[in-house]
Formats: C-alpha cells, sequence, structure tokens
C-alpha cells in the first residue's frame, strides 16, 4: 500500500509539475492573443485585462492591410517549400549512402559530418555572405534555398540511424530481383521512411518560416520581404500600435502551430524511430 501511494505521489507531483510549466510557457501567447483583441486604449491598463471589452477583431483586418501581407507570405512559401524538398531530399540521399553503401572512409567521413554540427551558423555567415557575394546571388532567394540542398547534418544523422533498423533482407532481396541502388533506395527505403521524412519537414517547415537572419542578410528588396522581415518594417512603420503587431504576430504564428499539432503524431513516431542504432 505504501508503495502504491507513493507511486500515485510521484504522478501527481510530476503532472503538477507539468501543468504549471505549461501554465508559464502559455502566458506570453495568451497575452499576445488578448492584446491583439485589444483597442488601442486599453493596452496598458493596470492590472491588465486577459479578456479585451470589446473584442477588436478589426486589428487582424488592419495587419493585414498594414503591409503587402499576401506577397510577403508567396515569398515565405517560396523559399519554405524549396528548403522543404531540397532537405529532405539530399539529407536522405547522404543517409543511404552511410547506412548501406560501402565505399572508403565511410566511418572517417561520417564523423566529419557530424563535427559539423558543432559549428554555430554565426561562424560561417560571414564566409558564406562572402561566397554569395562573389556568385552574384545577393537580393535573391538563392542563398537562401540553395544550401538546403547540400543536405543537413542532424537531418542526415536521424535518417542514418532510421535506415540502420531496416532490416538487410529487404535490400538483398531487391539486389536479387536486379534493383539498383537507387531504386531501392526509392522503392524501399523513401516509402519506408514517412515518419522520419515528415519530421524533417515539420522541422525544416517551421525553421525556414521563422527565419529572420537569413532574409535580413541576403534580401534589400521589399518586394522580396519574408513574413519575418515584414514584421520587423511593420514595427518600424507603426511601432505603437501593439495591439495590431500583435495580430500580426498570431498571423505569422499560426501556420506553424497547425502544423505542429495536426502532425504531431508523425512528429513523435518519426523521433521515436531513429532508434539508438549506430
Amino acid at each position: 500500500m505504501n508503495l502504491r501511494a507513493s507511486f500515485l505521489f510521484h504522478r501527481l507531483f510530476v503532472y503538477l509539475l507539468l501543468v504549471c510549466g505549461g501554465v508559464v510557457f502559455m502566458i506570453p501567447f495568451v497575452w499576445m492573443l488578448s492584446t491583439s483583441l485589444k483597442g488601442s486604449a486599453g493596452l496598458f491598463d493596470i492590472p491588465p485585462k486577459w479578456i479585451p471589452e470589446p473584442v477588436q477583431w478589426r486589428n487582424y483586418v488592419d495587419a493585414v492591410l498594414a503591409f503587402p501581407f499576401w506577397n510577403y507570405t508567396v515569398n515565405t512559401l517560396i523559399i519554405t517549400a524549396a528548403n522543404m524538398a531540397g532537405t529532405m531530399i539530399s539529407s536522405s540521399l547522404v543517409a543511404y549512402a552511410f547506412a548501406r553503401l560501402r565505399w572508403p572512409g565511410r566511418g572517417a567521413w561520417f564523423v566529419v559530418m557530424l563535427a559539423t554540427m558543432m559549428l554555430p551558423g554565426q561562424v560561417t555567415m560571414i564566409p558564406m555572405f562572402i561566397l554569395f557575394k562573389h556568385l552574384g546571388w545577393l537580393n535573391t532567394f538563392l542563398p537562401l534555398t540553395v544550401p538546403s540542398f547540400f543536405g543537413s547534418a542532424i537531418y542526415i544523422f536521424f535518417l542514418r540511424q532510421f535506415f540502420m533498423t531496416i532490416p538487410r533482407e529487404f535490400t538483398e532481396a531487391a539486389k536479387i530481383d536486379g534493383a539498383p541502388e537507387f531504386m531501392i533506395y526509392w522503392r524501399i527505403f523513401l516509402p519506408l521512411s514517412g515518419a522520419t521524412m515528415a519530421t524533417i519537414a515539420i522541422f525544416t517547415f517551421m525553421g525556414t518560416w521563422n527565419d529572420f537572419m537569413g532574409p535580413l542578410i541576403y534580401l534589400n528588396d521589399p518586394d522580396k520581404f519574408t513574413l519575418a522581415l515584414g514584421l520587423r518594417s511593420f514595427q518600424q512603420a507603426f511601432g505603437t500600435r501593439w495591439n495590431v503587431m500583435m495580430a500580426c504576430s498570431i498571423i505569422v504564428m499560426l501556420p506553424s502551430l497547425i502544423l505542429f499539432f495536426t502532425c504531431q503524431r508523425y512528429f513523435i513516431e518519426g523521433i521515436t524511430l531513429t532508434g539508438i542504432k549506430g
């Protein structure tokens, strides 16, 4: 009985801790949503009113009309779609080579690839800018999309770990039937890695959709701005309209939230299926 009571107390403590942590993390989002529905007069009330009276839905209309929202959305979608396609294709190809192909120095190159994850992005920022400047790619989408077609070390690692769990009998049976390596990769490994690929797609979407530093460095034409840069431009032009600014932020954040919650099952399954096999 004491053991059962101790177990229930431990579970209760964990649940209370998670609930308290969840509330703490939710407060900024609730405040953002509340502010986006307030009028200008009630933004700085002390104590703050969490439920706006009256609700100002007009803030969302003003947020869309205050800057070229749809143009920025199209630009962001183009960059995001290109990054998702490039990352998934290149990372899966490299992961298959590390997982199933036999070639000299495979282990050493895998370690070198993992070592690149230790480099922060700020270290390579200036060399990349100089490279893209000499290529004439500044003020285009190329610096924001082309690097994704060279793979990502963390995603290569995820996929390589999953590919290592696929029985070799599948590969051997395909080779007996005369299937080349690319066909094995395309017809066997990719269909089986759907959950892991979905995880990579979610991570890439969220990272690209919310990216601010990359567009800030490489884009200077307002017609090519992304939504993140559009928020910065809106803040500079209408910095005192915090209710409309919060409405803009909610609109920009909404696609990432919808994608994460609708694909949460694939996200968790993909992380789990990567396994720990070396």
